[in-house]
């Protein structure tokens, strides 16, 4: 298995700021980020700090890329994962590609590809084009897409030339899955992925196709996270939230599931916005009222929940690991009110 090497950066003096944020008890609740697709790119590694903009295969749609997010409004956030000598094969490239199936949903659907390197740069080219509904030739792949909708797929951070802490915490988690639990589960791969957002939460999890983020986490907390054969409590301060919903929204949705349990991951659902407080752009509000909508996957079940998400005070935390690090208040919030209506 390759790794992502850090014994050539200066770490010796490093302050972590995972270290500073889990000292400090911030809480990673929405943080997970929305997306309604994803699209994952095996790369070889090392990974340099602008590999978005330094890979040759990258650099190709990079400016196409950009403008499906920026110009058609397309929630799809993109990710490398590193091949590994079990799942890979040389001269070829895998991508996975998930999306929301509906409004409603528990977890994104997955195509996977599995194809010649030198094509890899068309299918992404042509599954960008269908999202945004111009002519392609995604159809001319279907001969390289893989049958794997049953397996479940942990990516752990290990980017560290983004940050130090993604390589210190993330790569021995990264690991632990990959040598205990991956060989243990047919039904499970275990990658070490690119950076996905807040590394003062390293390590730091996706959980796909649920869609789940996870950070803070210790190796005492793997087994629950991994076989789901315990109380959900004793995640409830890893949880950084479910990517299909927004920030507010996913900090009710966490205190939904604490009551329900596992089986609420399950539950096809929907958030909205009802009302928050307006403030200056790139201010925070301190509260907002929200509702999830739910359905159980057989409809048995439906209704929502409305909540209030109100601050409960501040940490001090940083976003960058270092030897001299910008530490800021951030906000943390409690769910002050949450009602089941029908």
């Amino acid at each position: 298995m390759q790794t992502q090497q850090t014994d050539q950066l200066p770490i010796k003096d490093c302050r972590f700021c995972s270290q500073v944020s889990k000292a400090n008890k911030e809480d990673p609740i929405g943080t997970a980020g929305t997306c309604d697709h994803w699209l994952i790119m095996e790369i070889a590694q090392p990974w340099p700090q602008d590999i978005f903009e330094e890979n040759p295969t990258i650099k190709a749609f990079i400016d196409f890329f950009e403008e499906v997010i920026v110009k058609h409004r397309i929630n799809i956030r993109p990710m490398l994962i590193a091949p590994d000598r079990e799942y890979s094969r040389p001269g070829f490239t895998r991508l996975l590609y998930y999306y929301r199936p509906a409004k409603l949903f528990s977890q994104f659907e997955k195509q996977e590809f599995v194809l010649p390197e030198e094509q890899a740069i068309t299918l992404v080219t042509a599954i960008l084009k269908q999202l945004i509904q111009q002519p392609n030739n995604l159809s001319e792949f279907q001969q390289y897409q893989q049958e794997t909708s049953h397996i479940r797929e942990l990516m752990v951070c290990t980017h560290a030339q983004i940050d130090l802490a993604c390589g210190r915490f993330g790569t021995p988690l990264y690991r632990r899955l990959r040598k205990e639990y991956a060989p243990a589960n047919g039904n499970l791969r275990v990658w070490q992925t690119s950076h996905f957002g807040g590394h003062q939460f390293a390590p730091t999890l996706v959980d796909l196709p649920q869609g789940c983020l996870w950070g803070h986490l210790e190796p005492e907390t793997l087994d629950l996270l991994v076989n789901r054969n315990g109380s959900v409590a004793d995640l409830h301060k890893f949880y950084r939230g479910w990517a299909g919903l927004t920030k507010f929204e996913q900090i009710a949705e966490r205190e939904i599931w604490t009551q329900l349990g596992w089986t609420w991951l399950d539950y096809l659902k929907a958030g909205k916005v009802l009302a928050i407080e307006q403030v200056a752009e790139g201010q925070e509000a301190n509260w907002a009222e929200v509702r999830i909508d739910f359905s159980a996957p057989d409809g048995s079940v439906s209704g929502a929940y409305e909540a209030r998400i109100e601050v409960s005070g501040e940490v001090i935390s940083t976003l960058d690991s270092g030897k001299e690090m910008e530490l800021k208040a951030v906000k943390q919030y409690c769910v002050s009110r949450l009602v089941k209506v029908e």
